[in-house]
């Protein structure tokens, strides 16, 4: 399965006004014109994903007349985080979500997305601007498992760890920069875990407002896992205390 490629000015712009589920947006630096004011007013108002680059990464994403617009509409549809809290909260299941801050590897991505359905995440909250692209890869590396779990990109990640929080779900992160191991938490209650970025970790806005801090015991000489790794073992200890508590 790979992303549906669009490109040229028109055909982007019907996109977004037919409602197609847009992925990202790759726009020229330096583009002008009135074409491409009526494009980046669309993109504004809708809070479109992305990225102004050279022209040389468009030309290497196509070899058609992309007039200096190429967007890559995602194979899966996201569903909005109200939607996402509310169904799960009235399904009678004590939520559990995922909250990736930023993570760029798709394959980093498709692996959590894999393991957190495999653990009974009930969805998972990603930043429109700044995370992974959802194609092929992706796909592939989740193991199909992106199209059975729920995913909710938002504007603000801030925003979205208010109104979980709002909503009676403890959030989470999952830093080395916490002084408490996972362990010593009770994590039986509607809960929301952060995993940062893999190069900077959780940013430094999202930590101001986390409920909690944890982080793994690390015994050999490496300092950090990767984040793929920690998550899994952030969520198989929820299982287990949720699973000793039934």
């Amino acid at each position: 399965m790979k992303n549906t490629q669009i490109f040229g000015l028109h055909p982007v712009i019907e996109a977004i006004e037919a409602g197609k589920t847009i992925d990202k947006i790759f726009i020229q630096k330096g583009l002008k014109g009135a074409l491409f004011s009526q494009l980046l007013s669309l993109v504004e108002t809708y809070h479109l994903p992305h990225s102004y680059v050279p022209i040389e990464k468009l030309q290497r994403l196509t070899r058609g007349n992309h007039q200096g617009i190429v967007a890559l509409l995602s194979p899966v549809e996201f569903v909005p985080l109200e939607e996402l809290v509310l169904s799960t909260i009235e399904s009678g299941r004590v939520p559990l979500f995922l909250i990736l801050d930023h993570l760029s590897d798709v394959r980093n991505v498709g692996a959590i997305i894999r393991t957190a359905e495999c653990t009974g995440v009930n969805g998972i909250l990603l930043p429109k601007q700044g995370s992974a692209s959802i194609g092929e890869d992706m796909v592939k590396t989740s193991a199909g498992a992106i199209f059975n779990l729920p995913l909710c990109k938002v504007d603000n990640l801030i925003d979205a760890i208010y109104y979980l929080q709002g909503s009676g779900i403890k959030v989470l992160g999952a830093t080395e920069k916490a002084s408490s191991l996972l362990y010593d938490f009770s994590l039986s209650e509607p809960l929301a875990i952060v995993m940062g970025a893999e190069d900077t970790g959780i940013s430094k806005g999202v930590l101001k407002v986390l409920d909690e801090k944890a982080k793994l015991p690390l015994q050999g000489e490496t300092s950090s896992l990767n984040v793929s790794v920690a998550c899994g073992a952030f969520l198989y200890e929820v299982v287990r205390q949720r699973l000793m508590n039934l």
